[in-house]
């Protein structure tokens, strides 16, 4: 039986802060969840939600307060073994800024283990990949916002890992970024790679995610697949073809009825997906109302 990609029970970080320490607070709080090899996650929620400390975790860079987090099988994160089968893109720009691209793209993947013999082609062609095969010998602190994000999902992808966890990977992104993004998300579903990523932007979710899980307060609200939290919704979409007033005057009776004794065709009928941002809005007001 294939070992789970990701296994999280019971999962919370909290930290104190303010004078003498006093005030706790909670970033995460009792997350459980797994994920099978080859899958893809996207975290929904605003900031504060806890989406960005559970990447933190799952990379290894913090460790859980409370509850354990195991990566394809026992492994936990902080495991030499288990960081080169993983790559984290954080948020914002925190790569060396006196470092050239293809020096740092260099060091990076030397610390993950990639033999010196198989950078010398690996570490070129991905600056070719992402756009920027002619600012290699440039300084990282000299690239652009958008050149920053292409660099990070360079180096992310680099060294083809089995996990892979994008912390708001479209932020900032340049024109050439979107594609750079899409291309090396649909490589990394083709050999099997299973990423976690999360966004503010609802459409890349839907569009890239096999699964989808509800953050706030640090806590899940809700998790499943685009069609299982979307799927449900009360919308009935009609496009018809022509534009007789007749119809449009009685859709509210029976729009189907309506549309074909005004001489219109119905082109198509199907139930209209709730947005993922209505999803997240009414899934944190009931919430709130426990």
């Amino acid at each position: 039986m294939e070992s789970l990609a990701v296994q999280a029970s019971r999962v919370g970080r909290s930290f104190r802060t303010g004078f003498w320490m006093a005030k706790k607070t909670v970033a995460l709080d009792d997350v459980t969840f797994d994920l099978a090899p080859g899958r893809t996650l996207g975290l929904v929620g605003p900031n504060g939600s806890g989406k960005s400390t559970l990447l933190r975790l799952l990379a290894g860079v913090d460790r859980p307060s409370t509850g354990s987090i195991h990566l394809f099988g026992s492994s936990t994160p902080e495991e030499t073994s288990i960081k080169r089968r993983l790559a984290f893109l954080p948020d914002g720009q925190p790569f060396p800024a006196e470092l050239r691209a293809i020096d740092a793209l260099h060091l990076i993947a030397s610390l993950k283990g990639m033999p010196r013999s198989e950078r010398r082609t690996r570490v070129p062609a991905m600056l070719e990949r992402v756009g920027l095969g002619d600012r290699a010998r440039t300084r990282l602190g000299a690239f652009s916002r958008g050149m920053h994000r292409r660099f990070g999902l360079g180096q992310a992808f680099l060294t083809e890992p089995d996990l892979i966890l994008l912390d708001e990977p479209t932020a900032g992104l340049d024109a050439p970024g979107f594609d750079v993004l899409n291309g090396v998300l649909q490589e990394a579903r083709g050999r099997g790679a299973t990423v976690i990523l999360a966004s503010h932007v609802a459409s890349d979710l839907v569009e890239h995610c096999s699964q989808l899980m509800l953050l706030a307060g640090g806590r899940v609200l809700r998790r499943g697949s685009p069609d299982e939290l979307l799927g449900d919704g009360q919308t009935l979409e009609l496009r018809v073809r022509g534009s007789s007033p007749e119809a449009f005057a009685s859709l509210e009776e029976s729009l189907t009825r309506a549309a074909t004794s005004a001489g219109a065709s119905v082109v198509t009928a199907r139930m209209a997906r709730r947005s993922l941002l209505d999803l997240y809005a009414e899934t944190a007001k009931d919430e709130a109302h426990r």
